[in-house]
């Protein structure tokens, strides 16, 4: 072990947190080779956490023989993989690839659907333990938020880089997945640092380096240039993060008045975005992909009632409710349709959810062979605003209670609508 300086160790063991000089190769003390080192180190706060493959993970965690198995997680033939573990990743599978070329490149794969339910629960765990470490904790999904860990040296004792790898370990150790940690003095390269050392990373990234480092990337490695934006980028002679950094900033402007200044700030690693503590999520949602291409509103109709009551389940468990209402169709040919309705006071009731719906479904029945439906709740506020006016059919909505209370007593099959039906399709969120 070594001294540091008073303002924090710039080297230190992930497995045992002993501060090491800044030379090490392995921890003197417990021979770790996993060892944090930057020379900023004390001074950075900002950090992204992403959970490893986690809809993968989780699943090994419950069925320890999958340990060393490929594992995808998603719907069946006519659906898409969710997450793929890392050793399917070997093999060139990847998120939202069509399920058919994923088992085509790894045919010994275990599928496994995704179970919801599970993740959201365990994705809380991991939340909940995020929150213990700062208030300042912004979400970007289920398995992955920014975290600001500035000012907090003096209620933990020690700089945020420890504190954070302490975090990992205790994750690992009482939930059973593993976490990937980026650090910097921004959100857009704590974000790169995460995905720089995965799994179970850690790694740390100043705005010097970052600016070396992402030099001879392609401009579409920046967050929010999609194909369009960077085809024009191209077309103006910027096709590398490089170019960007060696224009003008007054002339990006000029030339791209809407995203210019932002591009130029970016390509330099600046970033002046706060992480803004969670306030919930903005849409709760389900949808599905059908095993066989299915143009009939009968059918379809049904499909519609058994998403709603998922979208209400997670409304009434979240205790929220929402006031514009979704619609999402994909057809046959991979064309997306999405229609919204806003409601005049907010709702959870699936059948009101479902009557919504079914209106803007029945505008798109046409013909068209549709391969996806979807539906979601967003404009989501506290369920008690929800009062008596969300009850106009008074009788209608003591009953969905009702039943609400009966499958929570007695399972989920305990009572089923008229309308409901299992139809030829597999669910995802």
């Amino acid at each position: 072990m070594t001294e540091n300086p008073p303002d924090g160790p710039l080297c230190f063991c992930r497995d045992c947190f002993g501060d090491l000089d800044f030379s090490a190769i392995r921890c003197s003390a417990c021979g770790s080779p996993r060892l944090v080192r930057h020379r900023q180190l004390p001074a950075l706060a900002l950090a992204h956490i992403d959970c490893d493959a986690f809809y993968a993970t989780v699943e090994k965690h419950d069925n320890p023989a999958l340990a060393d198995k490929p594992v995808i997680v998603g719907g069946g033939k006519r659906g898409v993989v969710l997450t793929a573990c890392y050793i399917a990743r070997t093999y060139g599978v990847r998120s939202a690839m069509p399920m058919f070329k994923a088992l085509a490149l790894c045919p010994s794969a275990a599928v496994i659907p995704p179970d919801m339910a599970k993740y959201v629960r365990i994705g809380r765990e991991v939340r909940h333990a995020m929150q213990a470490l700062t208030p300042l904790v912004e979400p970007l999904s289920i398995d992955e938020a920014f975290l600001d860990l500035g000012g907090t040296r003096r209620v933990h004792g020690m700089i945020p880089a420890k504190v954070l790898a302490m975090f990992a370990g205790d994750v690992e150790r009482n939930i059973g997945i593993t976490v990937s940690i980026g650090l910097s003095s921004n959100k857009f390269l704590a974000k790169i640092a995460s995905d720089l050392d995965k799994p179970r990373g850690f790694a740390v990234l100043d705005q010097n380096e970052a600016r070396v480092m992402l030099a001879d990337k392609p401009v579409g490695f920046i967050f929010g240039v999609g194909p369009a934006t960077q085809e024009r980028l191209s077309q103006r002679g910027f096709r590398t993060i490089g170019d960007l950094q060696r224009a003008d900033e007054i002339d990006m402007m000029k030339q791209l008045p809407t995203e210019g200044r932002r591009l130029w700030r970016l390509a330099r690693g600046i970033d002046d975005r706060r992480v803004i503590a969670d306030r919930g999520a903005k849409t709760i949602s389900s949808e599905t992909t059908f095993e066989t291409d299915i143009r009939d509103f009968a059918t379809l109709e049904r499909i519609l009632w058994r998403l709603s009551e998922k979208v209400s389940s997670r409304l009434k468990t979240s205790g929220l409710a929402g006031s514009t209402i979704t619609l999402k169709l994909k057809t046959a040919d991979f064309r997306q349709r999405t229609r919204s309705r806003s409601l005049s006071i907010p709702t959870q009731l699936a059948s009101k959810i479902f009557a919504t719906c079914r209106e803007m479904l029945a505008k798109e029945i046409d013909g068209t062979a549709f391969r996806l439906m979807g539906t979601g709740v967003s404009a989501l506020r506290p369920g008690s605003q929800t009062d008596d006016a969300d009850m106009l059919d008074r009788r209608s909505a003591h009953a969905e209670r009702a039943m609400d209370d009966l499958r929570r007593k007695y399972g989920s099959a305990a009572v089923i609508r008229g309308i409901a039906y299992d139809g030829p399709e597999k669910s995802r969120q």
